[in-house]
């Protein structure tokens, strides 16, 4: 007997529906480029370009609560390949870790049993990258390495901590957000738990506080904010005055150092952590749609705020130019000293309903130019922004000051050529806001550009259940040319959903019923027959909807005619083997057959006719002896036109005209009509077999009931098999050939429904129950797997069929469908098998020497002297299939991308930066943003003496931006530092706030004011006697000699004796800066000693005090050798970072750099350099050997000089003996 003839390959997959409540907050967009989210148990992956889902992660067994990717700052080599790792707990407290490419598990982390409440993956980078910190309710913060599962520690706090967020500028600080208020933790460490409890603050909400209540629209936020002065405390506030705390959110500004935001449903708050004070507010009107979330960018000082009605807006903060203030205007009678966010874009929000509301956004971390929207009914609708360049003249009257477009573009600085350039990143679309003044706007060339979103993705999901599905006939040899394998669902809204199983996506959404879809069955491979029945009424009577399709055109037609109204329900249809007759079951009243293909009604059963409770058309027929009489009918009558061939004319036209009908009409029903036979049971257990022919139907024989079977639900019957299934969970299988009945009691109750395996010689038996599903052999009249809600799934069954004769597709009540193999174990698939009707761009899913290799040809353009993006011509020695997939990769991205690759102009350091984009790398992505800023920057001043001017302008006009704090040039550093002491000398509020302000004012040098707030203390206050002593000494400290090394003395011997603030103030006002740094870097004030000396020294003794932060950081203790080399970049020692790249075996980093150097001409050519550049080059060519991208290595090897001759020799070698290694 021949096994299964043909089969079609279908990948076990998941298509999955609306989500559950505990999904909320589980979504995450990682720097891999992939969206995760969790939809029930599962956790689904989705590439956000192509809005196509790659992966669905089956493991946990409760409802997902958090999902995390891991981040990518590290440096990526063969060791440290780019891989898909993402972290997802849920709410029984499990923690699962996965390698998301192959959808295996690699560690399951469980500490207690309640949701866990957030986690995250720590981000400093020189630290192990595989530790998860995760709160554990009610009030543990667990750190784990993620890899191994082991806990490195755990400690409790007071309160039940709600989440978490890290300072992105120190990874030692953490603020936790508790029910109370903020817990501030400022000594964490990998290494060991915290050893204080940290600083506890209080939160008054903002809404307790009366005047706010008072407050009418029109007065707007401002007002508001001057009555909420203090919103931040150390005291625990009194009872009546705070309202449960209900602060939605607190994260870090990762923008610029030292600002919290703080998110409540009806206002955003911007904290300053220096005075704990609120510098801005963005408060909604009372008509607003309130906040639910937001998440703050990094490349500029904007948020990404998500409202309850769904829709996403961007604000971004207004630039203050009223601090800098131009002379020729007016001066503001009341200029707003504070943080403004203007509201730059919105999109659309959604229809919001009971079921429908919005869960969560999640945001692009690499361009953050993207935001996703996850909707409760399983949507995820992907907004981009894009930018528009309007002409300056029309202004707007608005208030909102124009936003403008950046001077550069990958890090350099672009030219008139400007509005050619994509939409690459948020800090390629707008520019920096804090511009000085008018003047400059008119010397550079800016265009004022505008936002807006577009949708560039949407994925929905199924609808809510009970489903009907039903897969279209098998493939069989004669019908594999035009198959395609489709899922029909049918829902209880009354439309069908039809599936393409290959690729798992929605081929179409037919609206035919007006109620629940019951049942579905094919009349072909592109039409259906499906019914629907409405509620019953009071007499029990329904609406019956019976509805023919055809899926090419869609068309619907009503298969009953008028019949339907107010009868009993239809209980099931069955279509016969050859698609000819339909037979419909109905609950009270006798069975109908139809003729399907003049959709006539045949016979509708007497009265009397015992009412069917299961039905089955018999597999056999007699359609071949007809077809044999159909041919010796053709046969005859070709040979009397072959007799009559001599006199052709008078052969009479009708004999050809019936001919030509004959073989018409066979060809539209394939046969005249060909016998078929059904079976069915009535309420008493016997079985009817009953034959149809053309238009008759005919009662052939009836065999009693088997005494040990109770009332028969299903049939089945396949070649000479026919198996019953009873009420009572008994499977009677006989075996018509042998005339033998086999009894077998599965104890599973109720026996729902049963189905045969398509193909040929295959017996496997699909039973379905209450609590499950199990598959037979009726062959060998045994198990072959089973499945039962509770036990070893959580979902209920609701319908199931065969996809394929290996693969079964169950209906379940948590809104999925899964295809599944015979084991019906719910398994992930390794994302590589996946056909992607859309190839992704995601060089994450390749092997970890084909993505460096892929990241090398994409870095090293031209080849040969030609930019191309076909890897095909490229001496690469992997396998063509590898080679297939690169291509693949690189025909996937965009075309905006594509042509700036190929774009000669487009220099090596633009090329890092986009490459580093592209794969989502983030240490190398902030590396090269240093460094081009910074090797641009330096390669203009050395030339120019004389134009000196121009220069300055366009480093006023372009510096780093302020994310990078400390690595900023000090004169921008400077100029944000007094506006932030200017904002925090507005808002203070307390004589500790006017002090903070005092100091800070001292350090900075800004002496007249400082003792202007020195004088304001009042002279109850214990203070009083010391501040106004203090204001007369800053006053009158000349540079004398006497009064000079007195105060010098007086601050060493303070310093000596632990008042480490008040000795550097003194070192300060005499301008001893440079030893106040060395003293707070003896003290271990690393960070503060930096800032000091950025904002005090000249350059050449603040690059001193950087130098030896940097001897510290590259310290075996402190580790953190990446920080170092940024902090040297910003120095310009590109010598040492060259060094210490190459040291570190950061050798495609290294060449790299060194061939950006070369071509700014940043290195010194002397006998040392030339040796470190050949040791580089050489080093960087033999790894590129390891990734087998030989015609790279070659590349290196000749630029090595001496070094690179002996590896030379060798890649030159003839391939054979290559081969033969």
């Amino acid at each position: 007997m021949q096994r299964f003839t043909v089969n079609i390959k279908l990948p076990a997959r998941t298509l999955t529906g609306a989500l559950s409540a505990p999904n909320r907050g589980a979504a995450d967009w990682g720097w891999q480029g992939l969206i995760a989210y969790g939809c029930h148990s599962l956790v689904l992956i989705v590439d956000a370009n192509t809005a196509q889902t790659l992966q669905v992660l089956e493991r946990h067994k409760a409802s997902v609560v958090k999902v995390k990717w891991a981040k990518e700052n590290y440096h990526h080599n063969i060791g440290s390949p780019y891989s898909l790792r993402l972290a997802s707990a849920d709410v029984t407290g499990k923690i699962i870790v996965w390698d998301v490419a192959t959808g295996t598990a690699r560690c399951e982390i469980q500490e207690h049993t309640k949701p866990i409440q957030d986690m995250q993956w720590l981000w400093n980078q020189d630290a192990s990258r595989d530790l998860l910190l995760a709160v554990h309710p009610p009030n543990y913060i667990v750190l784990w390495n993620a890899d191994t599962g082991t806990k490195l520690w755990k400690k409790s706090y007071a309160e039940n901590i709600l989440s978490f967020s890290f300072d992105p500028f120190d990874p030692s600080h953490l603020a936790l957000l508790t029910s109370e208020g903020i817990v501030f933790i400022s000594d964490f460490s990998p290494s060991k738990a915290p050893a204080s409890s940290g600083k506890k603050v209080y939160i008054s909400s903002p809404h307790s506080s009366p005047s706010h209540n008072k407050l009418a629209a029109a007065t707007g936020a401002k007002k508001a904010l001057d009555k909420v002065k203090i919103l931040i405390s150390n005291e625990k506030p009194s009872a009546e005055s705070v309202t449960l705390n209900d602060c939605l959110q607190l994260s870090y500004l990762p923008s610029k150092r030292n600002y919290m935001l703080l998110l409540y449903p009806r206002e955003i708050l911007i904290l300053d952590l220096e005075v704990n004070q609120t510098v801005g507010v963005i408060a909604i009107e009372r008509t607003g749609v309130p906040f639910l979330q937001v998440i703050p960018c990094f490349q500029r000082d904007g948020l990404f705020c998500l409202h309850e009605n769904g829709c996403i807006t961007l604000r971004v903060r207004r630039s203050n130019c009223s601090i800098t203030g131009t002379p020729n205007e007016e001066p503001d009678p009341d200029p707003v000293q504070e943080l403004i966010y203007d509201l730059r874009s919105q999109c659309d929000a959604i229809r919001v309903t009971k079921t429908v509301r919005p869960f969560s956004m999640v945001c692009c971390p690499v361009n953050e130019n993207s935001a996703a929207l996850i909707v409760s009914d399983g949507r995820v609708m992907i907004w981009e922004l894009k930018s528009s360049i309007s002409g300056r003249s029309v202004r707007n009257s608005s208030s909102a000051s124009p936003l403008y477009s950046p001077v550069s573009f990958c890090g350099i600085p672009v030219g008139a050529f400007q509005n050619k350039l994509p939409d690459l990143s948020l800090d390629n679309m707008i520019g920096q806001g804090t511009i000085a003044g008018e003047e400059q706007l008119k010397s550079s060339f800016l265009q004022e550009v505008h936002l807006k979103f577009l949708l560039t993705g949407l994925l929905s999901g199924l609808p809510l259940p009970p489903f009907a599905i039903r897969m279209c006939p098998p493939l069989t040899t004669k019908n594999i040319k035009q198959y395609e394998p489709i899922l029909a669902v049918g829902t209880s809204n009354g439309s069908v959903l039809v599936f393409h199983l290959t690729s798992g996506l929605l081929h179409k959404e037919l609206s035919i019923h007006s109620c629940e879809v019951k049942g579905i069955e094919w009349i072909s491979l592109t039409g259906f027959i499906s019914f629907a029945t409405s509620t019953p009424n009071n007499l029990g009577l329904v609406r019956n909807e019976l509805q023919l399709v055809d899926l090419p055109t869609g068309r619907s037609i009503a298969f009953r005619g008028e019949r339907g109204n107010d009868e009993p329900a239809i209980e099931m249809i069955k279509v016969s083997h050859l698609k000819q007759y339909l037979a419909i079951v109905f609950k009270d009243k006798p069975l109908e057959i139809w003729d399907v293909r003049t959709c006539t009604l045949l016979r509708e059963m007497s009265k009397n006719f015992p009412t069917a409770t299961a039905l089955e058309w018999s597999p056999s027929h007699n359609l071949k002896s007809l077809r044999k009489k159909q041919l010796a009918a053709r046969e005859a009558m070709a040979r009397q036109t072959v007799a009559s061939d001599t006199e052709v004319s008078s052969v009479e036209s009708s004999v050809i005209s019936l001919l030509q009908e004959a073989e018409s009409k066979s060809e539209l029903s394939q046969n005249i009509s060909a016998r078929e036979h059904f079976v069915f049971t009535g309420a008493d257990g016997q079985v009817y077999h009953l034959t149809v022919e053309g238009n008759s139907v005919k009662d052939s024989a009836r065999i009693p009931p088997d005494g040990s079977m109770g009332s028969i639900t299903c049939i089945a019957w396949k070649g000479d098999i026919l198996v019953l299934g009873d009420i009572d969970g008994n499977l009677n299988f006989w075996d018509l050939k042998a005339r033998v009945s086999r009894g077998i009691p599965t104890h599973r109750s109720w026996v729902k429904k049963i189905r045969f395996a398509p193909g040929k010689g295959n017996q496997k038996l699909l039973a379905m129950y209450n609590d499950g599903a199990e598959i037979w052999d009726s062959k060998e009249v045994q198990m072959v797997s089973s499945l039962r809600s509770g036990r070893n799934v959580n979902f209920r069954i609701l319908d199931v069929d065969w996809c394929t004769s290996d693969k079964v597709v169950l209906a379940s009540d948590d809104g999925c469908i899964r295809v599944l193999d015979l084991s019906m174990k719910p398994s992930c698939f390794r994302m590589d098998e996946q056909d992607l009707i859309e190839p992704a761009w995601c060089p994450y899913l390749l092997v970890p020497r084909a993505s460096l290799a892929l990241k090398a040809f994409l870095l090293h353009q031209p080849w040969n002297e030609k930019y191309s993006l076909d890897i095909i011509n490229i001496d690469y020695p992997e396998n063509e299939n590898i080679k297939n997939l690169l291509q693949e990769q690189l025909n996937s991205l965009s075309n905006d991308i594509k042509k700036l690759l190929l774009d000669p102009d487009f220099t090596v350091l633009q090329r890092c930066l986009l490459v580093a984009r592209l794969y989502g790398d983030e240490s190398e992505l902030h590396f090269w943003t240093i460094a081009a800023h910074y090797l641009h920057s330096l390669s203009q001043d050395k030339p120019a003496k004389p134009a000196d001017t121009a220069v300055l302008q366009e480093q006023l006009v372009n510096p780093l931006d302020i994310c990078y704090d400390i690595l900023c040039e000090n004169y921008y550093f400077q100029k944000f530092q007094l506006e932030r002491v200017n904002l925090q000398e507005v808002k203070r509020s307390t004589y500790d706030h006017t002090r903070k302000c005092a100091d800070q004012l001292l350090l900075l040098g800004q002496t007249d004011r400082a003792v202007q707030l020195l004088l304001e203390t009042s002279s109850e206050n214990a203070h009083y006697y010391c501040d106004s002593l203090k204001a007369c000494l800053v006053t009158t400290v000349t540079s004398s000699g006497p009064s000079q090394s007195t105060i010098k003395l007086v601050a060493t011997n303070m310093i000596a004796n632990g008042k480490l603030a008040e000795g550097v103030q003194l070192l300060c006002l005499i301008d001893k800066a440079a030893d106040a740094c060395r003293y707070l870097q003896t003290y271990g004030e690393w960070n503060r000693a930096a800032w000091l000396a950025k904002v005090r020294l000249n350059s050449e003794e603040c690059a001193d005090v950087l130098k030896r932060w940097v001897d510290h950081l590259c310290s075996p203790q402190v580790n953190q050798k990446s920080k170092a080399i940024l902090v040297l970049l910003s120095l310009g020692c590109f010598t040492k970072v060259a060094e210490m790249l190459h040291s570190m075996r950061y050798f495609d980093r290294a060449a790299l750099f060194v061939e950006a150097c070369l071509k700014y001409g940043a290195f010194e050519v002397n006998d040392d350099t030339n040796k470190l550049i050949h040791a580089v080059y050489a080093d960087y060519a033999r790894s590129l050997k390891l990734l087998g991208f030989k015609q790279g290595a070659i590349l290196f090897a000749s630029k090595a000089g001496e070094t690179g001759k002996e590896l030379l020799i060798e890649l030159k070698q003839p391939e054979e003996e290559m081969t033969q290694e």
